[in-house]
């Protein structure tokens, strides 16, 4: 019997979604999970009659697959990462190839990455985007690692892709060295807390003010999917708004408690960005706005003791989900500017020569920020991959300019009413921000010059300057 060319350890269900993606593909898979009734129940379900071979432990695992060995851990981020691989290591032989599928944070891959290599082992940590459904038909893949263990691994990852709609190029492409995988994959989470954060706030702003229901919710979600808002998220919108509770014969949305949850990604991405020194506003008020919820029991004693504007809104229904909607767009086209921005500011500070193109380009199916906005962001670094700012494209530039007014319109109404829109204000000022020539930031300078001498330049002379402020 021929070995098998695919291995997989951690049988949760992303794990074992991409096993069937990857058996239905034509491969022969191994698995090993450290529950063996996890593993038998798997076998005696959907991987029945498949071309999946269980093994009981990681020896008997190893020795099932041929040489150069590929194996991919989908276990839980952190520690138990580190105690598979210590436990694979003396098991496997110089040139063998493993792969960390999980969110791992991307300093921890860069460690790995070098703990393996020295020892003659090559390591690919890979992003995996697309939930429990694109682990089955086609997730987005970030790998990161050598060139030379991604070569081996590339046939499996390309079939087991999502392909684009557009030209059904496999959604997966070398991302660079050491963690680069992971830190792409890092940002790409960014940018979803920021997109789903949008449209929450669109959705609250829209109940303040007209106050639709949730089929009528449904009805305008539908509709923006079939435009420029088109994406994954927006879909699943309006999705959410259709679900009828069992219960109660009441919108589940309407059910859920208020207090959004989180793993850490969109956390990394700020904490690194202030790191590194890049301005990612939308996304950082994502993050700010699920630990504002998480203030659940302290927000509501809070409702009774603070008051916010009393008025209501007397527009149009229609100008205030124009309004809504342009909003939506040119936030998210701000969210992806940053996250796109950050990626090149990491490129240079990593060393990782991220291709911006083909990150958008994997991107547009398979992940959960896979969007319309994408093709025109793949089309926008084309033109000129050295664009230093999506804001400054020709037809993303277009695209904010149309939404400009209805834009600002939404916001205003939003601080009007007292409707929190942390996001999209955000980016709204991080557009006004880096389309102006001239902030306030010489008052600063002047400041920090005046407390502790930290020296200024000047418009009119070149040079390091310092002044006797109090002259």
């Amino acid at each position: 019997m021929p070995k098998n060319q695919f291995g997989l350890i951690g049988l949760a269900v992303m794990g074992q979604n991409l096993v069937l993606n990857a058996a239905d593909h034509g491969f022969r898979v191994s698995v090993y999970n450290r529950s063996a009734d996890k593993t038998n129940e798997f076998l005696a379900g959907e991987a029945k009659g498949k071309s999946i071979t269980a093994a009981y432990t990681l020896r008997e695992f190893v020795d099932s697959l041929e040489r150069p060995r590929i194996i991919q851990i989908m276990v839980k981020a952190g520690i138990a990462v580190d105690e598979v691989i210590n436990q694979l290591k003396p098991l496997l032989d110089k040139g063998d190839i493993v792969i960390d599928g999980g969110n791992s944070f991307f300093p921890d891959t860069e460690r790995r990455a070098k703990e393996l290599e020295a020892v003659g082992l090559r390591f690919i940590g890979m992003g995996v985007s697309g939930g429990e459904e694109g682990a089955r038909h086609g997730p987005s893949l970030m790998p990161g690692g050598t060139r030379k263990a991604y070569a081996f691994i590339e046939p499996i990852m390309k079939a087991i892709a999502a392909k684009a709609p557009a030209d059904n190029a496999p959604c997966v492409a070398y991302i660079g060295p050491g963690g680069a995988g992971h830190y792409v994959k890092m940002v790409h989470n960014g940018i979803e807390y920021g997109d789903m954060q949008l449209i929450a706030e669109g959705y609250a702003l829209l109940k303040a003010t007209i106050n639709p229901s949730a089929d009528e919710f449904h009805q305008i979600f539908s509709e923006w999917n079939k435009g420029a808002l088109s994406s994954f998220l927006i879909e699943i919108t309006a999705d959410v708004f259709s679900k009828i509770d069992d219960k109660t014969g009441k919108p589940l949305v309407d059910l859920v408690l208020d207090k959004a949850g989180q793993k850490g990604t969109g956390k990394w991405t700020s904490q690194n960005a202030l790191d590194i020194g890049a301005a990612i506003p939308t996304i950082t008020a994502a993050v700010d706005g699920r630990f504002l919820s998480s203030l659940k029991d302290e927000r509501v004693a809070a409702s009774k003791i603070l008051q916010g504007p009393r008025g209501s809104y007397t527009g149009s229904r229609q100008k205030i989900i124009n309004g809504v909607r342009a909003a939506l767009y040119a936030s998210k086209i701000c969210s992806y500017a940053q996250g796109m921005t950050l990626l090149r500011k990491a490129s240079t500070e990593y060393h990782y020569d991220l291709d911006l193109h083909e990150i958008a380009r994997i991107w547009r199916a398979g992940c959960i920020i896979r969007a319309r906005l994408l093709d025109v962001i793949m089309h926008a670094y084309r033109r000129n991959p050295a664009l230093p700012s999506l804001l400054v494209d020709d037809e993303l530039k277009l695209a904010i300019q149309n939404s400009q007014d209805d834009w600002r319109f939404a916001v205003k109404t939003a601080i009007d009413l007292g409707v929190p829109v942390n996001a999209i204000s955000a980016s709204l000022s991080y557009f006004d921000a880096y389309r102006t020539e001239h902030l306030p930031a010489n008052l600063i300078q002047a400041q920090r010059d005046y407390f502790g001498a930290h020296t200024f330049e000047r418009i009119d002379l070149p040079g390091i300057f310092h002044a006797n402020w109090k002259g």
